[in-house]
């Protein structure tokens, strides 16, 4: 089985100039733990919610003035996104995936047409258990 076969096409993505408030906002609204950032289609990064508590909690325990906390908010998700994403192309095969996951500890990877490095999509762990749960 193949990426492709599996993966959440054409995803909610985010600017890397969006504000954090905004992708906080698109996190929750979308009920998803990632959301690949990308400059036009391009892929720069993907920002995950436990990357955002890692920003939240440390702010808002330091900051002792809300003036604070709203500036940090209006920065812009590039500010704290990763920008060394692990990316697959729609071929891949899913074993390959899986272990890709397992050794770098991450819940999601994007999907990159392999030609234009355009994102295309992303396969996350849930798409991986539903995958497996399809096969039983």
């Amino acid at each position: 089985m193949v990426v492709a076969e599996i993966m959440t096409k054409d995803p909610m993505t985010v600017d890397a100039a969006a504000r954090i408030r905004d992708v906080i906002s698109s996190l929750f609204e979308l009920d998803v733990r990632h959301i690949p950032v990308v400059e036009g289609r391009e892929l720069v990064g993907i920002i995950s919610d436990r990357d955002l508590r890692g920003f939240l909690a440390p702010a808002l325990v330091e900051l002792e003035k809300p003036s604070d906390v709203a500036a940090k908010l209006n920065q812009p998700i590039s500010t704290v996104m990763s920008s060394d994403v692990l990316s697959v192309d729609p071929e891949t095969e899913l074993s390959e995936v899986v272990e890709l996951m397992l050794d770098h500890k991450v819940g999601a990877i994007p999907v990159v047409d392999p030609d234009s490095s355009e994102l295309v999509g992303i396969v996350s762990y849930m798409d991986v258990l539903r995958a497996a749960q399809d096969s039983f």
